[in-house]
């Protein structure tokens, strides 16, 4: 009987010792909390990080709008330049080949290049004629003294107001501000070539110039009008071809 309880005693204090040892120690308070710092520490220093390098990386695709930004500055400059180059060279080329033209016509005399007073130096005391005074002007214009082409010119329809040389005198009167870039001025010099000379030679070049001196002060839909009624109205003439030209460079152009 006795080891019968013993054995019981012995069972029980084994169930009891597996029961201790199957419950886990309560864990330290201060060590969870420590943990439990760490644990968010780690968590604000991802937070800083990422948004360091949010940071950084929204610096650098500031940068790169920075530099596509210049380089398209850049580049809408040096288009601006060569197409000026363009122009200038259209314009001087335009005007040798009218002045060659003219030339050929017997319009203008080889040595037409004396200043306004010159005329008449040629003849002794005559005094000059119209025609004289008309090579004068346009010799001028020839070696690129506009101003002094265009008080020539301007003189000359004063004086001659009914010379059978006023419609050529009034449209390089235009052609004279033209290449001085005094579009407004070239534009109502042209014009009058249109309203006082109906009946001129030079109507088609001298709507063509007026559609040049629009585009040039960017007014593109009446340039646009005044092209195509050169490109309709005289399909032969040289200038419908220039002003087509002008047209399609517009119609690039987004104008």
């Amino acid at each position: 009987m006795k080891a019968s309880v013993r054995v019981a005693a012995l069972a029980m204090a084994a169930s009891a010792l597996a029961g201790c040892m199957s419950t886990p120690p309560e864990e330290d308070p201060v060590q969870v909390k420590l943990n439990d710092l760490d644990a968010r520490l780690i968590r604000i220093e991802r937070v800083m990080q990422n948004q360091s390098l949010l940071e950084v990386s929204n610096q650098l695709e500031a940068l790169r709008a920075d530099v596509r930004g210049m380089h398209n500055d850049v580049d809408q400059m040096n288009n601006g330049m060569e197409s000026l180059r363009r122009q200038q060279r259209d314009l001087y080329a335009d005007l040798d080949q009218r002045m060659k033209a003219l030339e050929a016509r017997g319009g203008a005399a080889p040595g037409a290049a004396e200043s306004p007073s010159a005329p008449g130096s040629a003849a002794g005391s005559q005094p000059p004629t119209e025609t004289s005074v008309y090579q004068t002007a346009f010799g001028l214009l020839k070696d690129s003294q506009y101003d002094r082409a265009i008080q020539a010119f301007q003189q000359f329809l004063f004086n001659y107001p009914n010379s059978s040389l006023a419609d050529n005198a009034q449209y390089w009167l235009g052609e004279a501000y033209y290449v001085n870039r005094s579009f407004p001025e070239a534009q109502s010099a042209f014009q009058k070539v249109v309203d006082k000379y109906p009946q001129s030679r030079k109507i088609p070049d001298a709507l063509l110039k007026i559609g040049y001196c629009r585009y040039e002060m960017k007014l593109w839909e009446p340039a646009k009008a005044v092209l195509e009624q050169v490109v309709s109205k005289y399909p032969d003439a040289p200038a419908a071809k220039l002003a087509q030209e002008r047209l399609d460079k517009m119609s690039t152009e987004k104008h």
